[in-house]
């Protein structure tokens, strides 16, 4: 059976994200889940940069236009659909992608 879940997908709205703190072995974790044209996705919220947490402000973690994930810090520009860095100080590199499992609409870490 599985730990009890994150959120459900009806906490995050489409093209949207959402942080959560959740205990990972024993340890606090900072994550993000995207809700991405219906697709669940999870992220360490976690420039590949300098570490720090991706959002402005709590839950705000997209650029204005609403199409990149953007780092607080130095504007890193990240595709929603697979973290991948387009612009700013880690181009090339990667959000660390978590798995997760939507079951009857609850989202899981793996």
């Amino acid at each position: 059976m599985k730990a009890e879940p994150i959120c459900r997908v009806d906490d995050i709205p489409r093209n949207s994200a959402c942080g959560f703190e959740i205990n990972s072995n024993g340890r606090l974790e900072n994550i993000v889940i995207v809700n991405w044209s219906d697709e669940m996705i999870a992220y360490r919220n976690s420039c590949p940069h300098t570490g720090v947490t991706l959002e402005w402000i709590p839950n705000r973690f997209f650029n204005g236009e609403n199409t990149f994930l953007q780092c607080s810090t130095h504007g890193a520009l990240f595709r929603p659909d697979d973290g991948f860095c387009v612009a700013g100080p880690c181009v090339g590199k990667s959000l660390e992608k978590l798995p997760i499992t939507v079951i009857e609409k609850s989202v899981y870490l793996d």
